[in-house]
């Protein structure tokens, strides 16, 4: 299991060219870390120790264990604030009435550390997508540009293929961009789509949980309900059923301790922050995203904080021949060339695409 989790240490490492943005990484590097380490400590909890712990009388302890485990426990919502020891046994834990008093049933804790390594997958599927569309075409054009000491000769050869691959190339890279866009555009949808996956998968308590814990820690004790042992008890009910001597069918109510759940609270808290800043985070680079397409002037802005040591006018001479695909190409290629070197660039396309200009005229 070590070795399946060991590949993600990867993901830690920089990477010598960089092909997308700060908002991706902290989806396919931060998000999937986060989400496959809780996975492997859910894992190390759940099948490196005892998960629960039942207790009831005339039944051996490994079976209920096993029953209560394989069946779920339950909890009594309506009991769940009460003066422990006297009016509940602990919250949510209480003697109850069939039919009359509602009766939660916990069956989630068997499937979090799959669930939690599932998620990761999701999150690391546009970059998959992103890296095989990309085909390593920044990696191509960066061309060792991006070390500060380059030779003149091969610094002169290395700019000149540059210039000719955007003037041969000029105009057909829109479909290029446009793949990265969609990508992003899947992030967030991902990112959205989880947080109501995991309100499904907590039977609807996931979408409030943080919230709700955040009023918890404000509220009056005698008051209070606590949201994280109503979603992740601590101690829980297991009905077992088996037949006596007489042949008649015998009941046993047995409390289980569930030690797991400790960690869980604290994970689905941190994945709640986490999802939502995420989620924010996201639609802002979707509406910066659909400014920078809709927006030639938008675009301008940021190639000239780009390639500011580059003159301005030469930044607009560039500019006004691109179109969005040429427009990310060369913005990506600012983020991994060395600023010296691509003000140089800068100056190349700006008198080849004077050139074209009077060729044309």
């Amino acid at each position: 299991m070590f070795d399946v989790f060991g590949s993600v240490k990867s993901l830690l490492k920089l990477d010598s060219v960089c092909i997308d943005n700060n908002v991706f990484r902290l989806h396919y590097k931060a998000t999937v870390i986060i989400l496959v380490t809780f996975s492997l400590l859910v894992t190390s909890r759940q099948y490196i120790g005892d998960p629960i712990d039942c207790i009831v009388d005339e039944i051996p302890l490994a079976v209920m264990d096993t029953y209560c485990w394989i069946y779920s426990t339950f909890t009594i919502p309506n009991r769940l604030v009460g003066r422990v020891g006297k009016d509940v046994v602990q919250p949510g834990v209480a003697s109850h009435v069939d039919g009359q008093d509602e009766v939660k049933y916990h069956k989630y804790y068997q499937w979090v550390c799959f669930v939690l390594f599932f998620q990761a997958i999701l999150f690391y599927v546009p970059r998959y997508l992103w890296k095989t569309w990309e085909g390593g075409r920044i990696k191509m054009l960066v061309l060792d540009l991006n070390c500060p000491v380059v030779g003149e000769e091969c610094k002169k050869d290395r700019k000149k293929l540059l210039v000719d691959y955007f003037h041969t190339n000029l105009h057909t890279q829109n479909f290029y961009a446009f793949r990265f866009f969609i990508c992003e555009v899947l992030n967030f949808i991902n990112v959205v789509g989880q947080i109501y996956f995991m309100d499904f998968f907590l039977d609807g308590e996931f979408s409030t949980y943080g919230r709700d814990v955040v009023s918890f820690t404000e509220m009056e004790p005698e008051e209070r309900e606590d949201p994280m042992a109503r979603v992740f008890p601590k101690v829980t009910k297991c009905t077992f059923h088996k037949y006596g001597p007489s042949g008649t069918v015998q009941k046993f109510d047995g409390l289980c301790v569930l030690p797991l759940n400790i960690v869980n609270e604290k994970i689905y808290v941190f994945l709640w922050f986490w999802f939502i800043i995420l989620s924010v985070l996201s639609g802002i680079s979707l509406l910066y995203r659909a400014a920078v397409v809709a927006g030639p002037r938008v675009r301008l802005y940021l190639l000239r904080a780009r390639s500011r040591l580059a003159p301005q006018d030469q930044v607009e001479t560039v500019a006004r021949k691109l179109q969005i695909g040429d427009w990310f190409v060369l913005y990506q290629l600012g983020k991994n060339i060395d600023p010296l070197i691509y003000k140089e660039l800068m100056s190349d396309l700006a008198l080849k695409f004077d050139g074209k200009d009077k060729d044309t005229v």
